[in-house]
C-alpha cells in the first residue's frame, strides 16, 4: 500500500470522526441529557407531567395546526413549483425569491407582521373587530404563523425535481389530446410524488417544532392557545423542570420519527 493511499485514508477517517464528534456534542449530547433528566426520578413523574389536561390539549392543538398547515403548504408548493418551472411571466424571479423569505426572516418578525395586519390598529383589525372575527390570540392566527414559517419546503423540493425530469412527457401527453388536468394527474404528479412527500415530511417537522411566530400571536392561554413548544417554556418558568423535559422528549421523539421517515423515503426514491 502506497504512502499516498494511507495518508488519504487517514484523512477520511479523521474527517469522519470529526463529523461524528461534532454531531455528538451538538445533537446527541443534548438529546441524551433530556432523556436522562426526564426519567431521573422514574417513569411516574414524567407520565404525570405528560397526562395533565393542559399538556394533552397543547399536543392536540399542535397536531391540529400541523394538520391544517401541511396540506395548505403542500398544495401551494406544487402550484408554485409548476409556476416557477413550467411558466414564464412577469415577476417570476420575485416570486422565486419570496418563497425563500421565511427561511431568512425571523419567526418573531413574522408574528409581529401579523399584528400589523390583524391587530386592532392593523390594516384589517377594524373590519375583523366589527364582524367579531378573531385572528390573533386564536387558532387562525396560529395557523397563519405556522403556514408562513413552513411555506418553502414543498416548493423547494418540487422545483429541482421538475427541472430534472423536463417537460417532454407532458408535451407528449398534450399532443395525444390530454388536457391540463389530466396531464397533471397522470404525468406530472406521479413524477414528482417523492419530492412532494419529502417536502411534506419537512413541513410537518417544521410545524411541530415552531415556537417564535406562534409565541407572538397565540397569547399563551393554557388550555386554549398553548402549543407543545409553548408548554415547555411555561413548565420551565413554573419550576416544573421535569415536566418541561418530558414534553421536550416527546417533541424530540417526533423529530427522530421524522428523520426515520425521511431516510425510508430516500431509500424508496432511490429504488424507484
Amino acid at each position: 500500500m502506497s504512502r499516498t493511499t494511507t495518508t488519504g485514508r487517514a484523512r477520511r477517517y479523521a474527517l469522519r470522526w470529526l463529523a461524528l464528534g461534532y454531531l455528538a456534542v451538538v445533537l446527541v449530547g443534548p438529546l441524551a441529557l433530556v432523556f436522562w433528566r426526564t426519567f431521573e426520578d422514574g417513569l411516574g413523574p414524567a407520565w404525570n407531567a405528560l397526562t395533565t389536561p393542559e399538556t394533552i390539549q397543547a399536543f392536540e392543538l399542535t397536531l391540529l395546526i400541523t394538520a391544517i398547515a401541511v396540506p395548505l403548504n403542500a398544495v401551494f408548493g406544487v402550484v408554485c413549483g409548476l409556476l416557477i418551472v413550467r411558466h414564464r411571466f412577469r415577476g417570476k424571479g420575485l416570486l422565486n425569491a419570496f418563497v425563500d423569505l421565511p427561511l431568512a426572516l425571523s419567526p418573531v418578525v413574522v408574528g409581529l407582521s401579523l399584528f400589523l395586519l390583524y391587530g386592532r390598529q392593523g390594516w384589517f383589525g377594524g373590519w375583523l373587530e366589527e364582524h367579531d372575527v378573531h385572528v390573533l390570540f386564536a387558532l387562525p392566527g396560529m395557523v397563519l404563523a405556522t403556514v408562513f414559517v413552513s411555506l418553502p419546503f414543498v416548493c423547494r423540493e418540487v422545483v429541482p425535481t421538475l427541472r430534472e425530469i423536463g417537460d417532454e412527457q407532458e408535451q407528449a401527453a398534450r399532443t395525444l389530446g390530454a388536457n391540463g388536468l389530466e396531464t397533471l394527474r397522470r404525468i406530472t404528479l406521479p413524477a414528482i410524488r417523492w419530492a412532494v412527500v419529502y417536502g411534506v415530511v419537512l413541513t410537518a417537522a417544521r410545524c411541530l417544532g415552531e415556537y417564535g411566530a406562534v409565541a407572538v400571536v397565540s397569547g399563551r392561554v393554557q388550555g386554549q392557545t398553548e402549543t407543545a413548544t409553548l408548554r415547555v417554556e411555561e413548565r420551565y418558568d413554573s419550576f416544573d423542570v421535569q415536566g418541561a423535559y418530558a414534553i421536550s422528549l416527546v417533541l424530540a421523539l417526533l423529530a427522530v420519527f421524522v428523520l426515520l421517515a425521511m431516510s425510508l423515503l430516500a431509500r424508496k426514491e432511490n429504488a424507484a
